[in-house]
C-alpha cells in the first residue's frame, strides 16, 4: 500500500503554494535549455518534475515501500519508469 504521501504526490488537483527560490544564472539557462529539450512549455515545469521524481524517491527510501509501488507511484505520475537497478543506486 502506497503511503499517504504518495498517494498525495499522485493527485493532480492539490493546493498550491507560491514560493520564492534562488539560483544561480547558469542553473535557469540550463534548465531553460533541458526544458526545450523535453518538449515542455517551461523551466519551471522542469524544476517542479525535478522536485516532485525527488520527493518521491525519498519517501521511496525512508517509508519502506518496494520498488514496485515507488514505480507504480512514479508511473501514475507521468514519470518515466527507471529499472529497479537505477532505484536503488540512489
Amino acid at each position: 500500500m502506497l503511503s499517504e504521501n504518495l498517494k498525495e504526490c499522485s493527485q493532480k488537483d492539490r493546493p498550491m503554494r507560491s514560493i520564492t527560490i534562488s539560483f544561480p544564472i547558469d542553473v535557469v539557462e540550463s534548465m531553460k535549455k533541458i526544458a526545450r529539450l523535453k518538449g515542455l512549455s517551461g523551466y519551471k515545469i522542469l524544476l517542479k518534475s525535478y522536485i516532485s521524481a525527488g520527493l518521491c524517491r525519498d519517501e521511496y527510501r525512508y517509508s519502506g515501500i518496494s520498488t514496485a509501488l515507488l514505480i507504480e507511484a512514479l508511473k501514475n505520475m507521468g514519470y518515466p519508469t527507471p529499472s529497479s537497478n537505477k532505484l536503488h543506486g540512489m
